[in-house]
């Protein structure tokens, strides 16, 4: 319990930091540094840890789930950020762990009952509710930039349920420093290229550099540790209601620190989807049919 309330507080904060960063750099230099930062942090670790065996032995799963689990979706949440405030990226983000119970409905035959069924329908509806007005937006932004930037913001959740259910396939028993650290280079590699091509020709200031160190080291390093820990001893599923409590940090650090306004209907809109997750992962299972 104290290691997922770490991780959604982490991850809450990412969505600050993202949005700090990316408004200078961009949103695939953003994304790069945040990994490579990560990367830099983490590869101490393990050879502290005595780990550095675990990871030549499974590299190769590790770095490829590193582009589905940090690469692609932190270049797509940074994109998204740019048009859309931290408070709604983070609702959409809730919907992780209904992709989750997709992707192992299709990979592991673990077929979602009446009710589950029900609960994706709910969580997909609140979405769509929620991309169909412009609450949320920065001012400068319109309706049709603010569809894109959720349906990046979808491409990301699918990317993180791909992820997790590949973690446990393929890197079951494998050591969470471990996992995490190859991730976070895989990213790295993937992410070096398109990072070097739209790199900002104007140097960003401190304060992005130093939002982009503090998300990599605190809310991707360490809480990548926690994460591939918690889908060890608990499971993808579990491991995935993270995004129950990442929206709440993040309201409350959009709202404190960038000073967004929450509207009504966004807290409509993330009720809707946070009782579609709670039906389609099982968190909730209304009379005998769950």
């Amino acid at each position: 319990m104290v290691d997922l309330l770490l991780l959604g507080a982490l991850w809450g904060a990412s969505f600050l930091f993202m949005r700090i960063g990316a408004a200078e750099f961009g949103a695939l230099p953003a994304a790069a540094v945040r990994v490579s930062v990560a990367a830099l942090f983490l590869l101490p670790l393990l050879f502290l840890r005595g780990q550095a065996g675990a990871l030549r032995q499974h590299w190769k799963a590790s770095f490829v789930i590193g582009i589905l689990n940090s690469g692609m979706p932190f270049a797509l949440f940074c994109f998204a950020l740019l048009t859309i405030n931290t408070s709604l990226a983070a609702v959409v983000n809730a919907t992780v762990p209904m992709f989750g119970a997709l992707v192992a409905w299709a990979w592991f035959k673990e077929r979602p009952s009446g009710w589950r069924l029900v609960g994706l329908a709910i969580g997909f509806a609140g979405v769509a509710m929620l991309a169909s007005r412009n609450a949320g937006l920065h001012a400068d932004a319109d309706g049709h930039a603010a569809t894109w930037a959720v349906l990046a913001c979808l491409g990301a959740c699918l990317c993180y349920g791909i992820a997790a259910s590949a973690t446990r396939r393929h890197l079951g028993g494998v050591p969470a420093l471990a996992t995490a650290t190859g991730s976070q280079i895989g990213a790295t590699l993937f992410l070096a290229l398109p990072a070097l091509w739209f790199w900002p020709a104007r140097m960003p200031s401190a304060r992005a550099w130093l939002a982009l160190t503090v998300l990599g080291v605190a809310c991707t390093g360490l809480a990548y540790i926690l994460f591939f820990r918690l889908i060890e001893r608990a499971g993808p599923a579990r491991a995935l209601t993270v995004t129950f409590l990442v929206p709440v940090f993040a309201v409350f650090y959009g709202t404190v620190f960038l000073g967004e306004h929450v509207t009504a209907w966004m807290l409509l809109c993330a009720a809707v989807i946070v009782c579609g997750v709670a039906l389609s992962t099982g968190l909730v299972k209304p009379g005998k049919q769950a």
